[in-house]
């Protein structure tokens, strides 16, 4: 018996994708707000980076596990902090 529609054998990768949201001083304005999403969206494993004037908040998803501390100095070289 023959069971060539089987082949080729297909495997699956299941990937752990993290919500994180971070409270962000420093900003003030809608430029602030650009500043930050472009600093975030350039870190590695981040996507979806939403920034939050209003609420002083930046959430992103990680596709892969990103240490705080590198975020943390990103934001930082940016001018902004992210509080702890």
């Amino acid at each position: 018996m023959s069971i060539p529609s089987l082949l080729p054998w297909t495997a699956f990768v299941e990937r752990s994708i993290t919500i994180t949201t971070v409270k962000i001083k420093g900003m003030s304005c809608q430029h602030c707000v650009m500043a930050v999403t472009k600093t975030l969206k350039e870190i590695d494993g981040l996507q979806n980076v939403a920034v939050d004037l209003e609420k002083g908040e930046a959430a992103f998803t990680e596709t892969k596990p990103i240490d705080l501390s590198i975020i943390k100095d990103k934001v930082k070289k940016a001018g902004y902090e992210v509080a702890a």
